[in-house]
C-alpha cells in the first residue's frame, strides 16, 4: 500500500514538473502562475500546495534535481587524474549538458537571468567545491607569491560557464551542442587550465 501511494506521489510530481517546464518554455517564468501549473497538470491547486510550498520552492527544487542529474554525470567519468584532465571525456559530458539545456532552453534562460543566475551560479560552486576541491587545493596556484583561495577560482569558473549559457539560450545561436562544448573546453584548455597547473591531455 506505501508503495503505491509512493508511486503516486512521484507520478503527481512528474506531472506538476513537466506542466512547468511546458509553461516556462511558452510563457515564461514570470508570467505563470500556480494556477496555470495545476491546470496543466491536470490537478487542482490544493494538489499542488501537498507537494510544493508555492512556485519559488518548486523551481528551486527542481534546480537541486538538476544539480543532482548534474552530479552523477560527473560522477560516471574519471575527469581528473592527479593534475590531469581528460579532453575529449569533456567534450562528452559537457556535450551531453549543452544538449539537455538546448532541450530546454526557456527554462535555462530563466535559470541564468536575474536573481535567478546567482542561485544557479552558487548551486553549481557548491557542486564543483564538493567534486573538485582537493584537487584545487593540491595545486595550490600562486600570483606574486600569494596563494589564490579555492572559492575564488571556483566562483570565477562557475561565472565563466553561467555567463556562457545565457548567451547561447539568449542569442538563440545555431551553434550545435558538441560545437559550444568544443569551444569552452578550447577556450578553458588553452587559458584557464594551464594557468592553474592543470595539465591537458587531448
Amino acid at each position: 500500500m506505501e508503495e503505491k501511494i509512493d508511486l503516486r506521489i512521484k507520478r503527481t510530481k512528474k506531472m506538476i514538473v513537466m506542466a512547468f517546464f511546458k509553461l516556462v518554455n511558452e510563457k515564461g517564468f514570470d508570467a505563470i502562475t500556480v494556477k496555470d501549473i495545476a491546470n496543466e497538470a491536470m490537478i487542482n491547486r490544493a494538489t499542488f500546495y501537498a507537494h510544493f510550498k508555492d512556485k519559488p520552492d518548486l523551481y528551486e527544487q527542481i534546480m537541486k534535481f538538476a544539480i543532482e542529474n548534474l552530479a552523477s554525470v560527473l560522477d560516471t567519468v574519471q575527469l581528473v587524474k592527479g593534475n590531469r584532465v581528460h579532453v575529449k571525456k569533456i567534450e562528452f559530458l559537457i556535450t551531453k549538458i549543452f544538449i539537455v539545456i538546448k532541450e530546454n532552453s526557456n527554462f535555462f534562460l530563466t535559470l541564468t537571468e536575474g536573481s535567478s543566475s546567482e542561485l544557479f551560479r552558487r548551486n553549481l560552486g557548491e557542486l564543483l567545491t564538493e567534486k573538485y576541491q582537493d584537487v584545487f587545493s593540491r595545486l595550490k596556484i600562486t600570483e606574486n607569491d600569494i596563494e589564490v583561495p579555492v572559492d575564488f577560482i571556483i566562483e570565477y569558473m562557475t561565472s565563466i560557464f553561467v555567463g556562457t549559457v545565457h548567451w547561447w539560450v539568449s542569442t538563440d545561436s545555431d551553434f550545435p551542442p558538441e560545437h559550444m562544448s568544443q569551444l569552452v573546453v578550447k577556450l578553458i584548455g588553452n587559458g584557464h587550465l594551464t594557468i592553474l597547473g592543470i595539465e591537458v591531455e587531448r
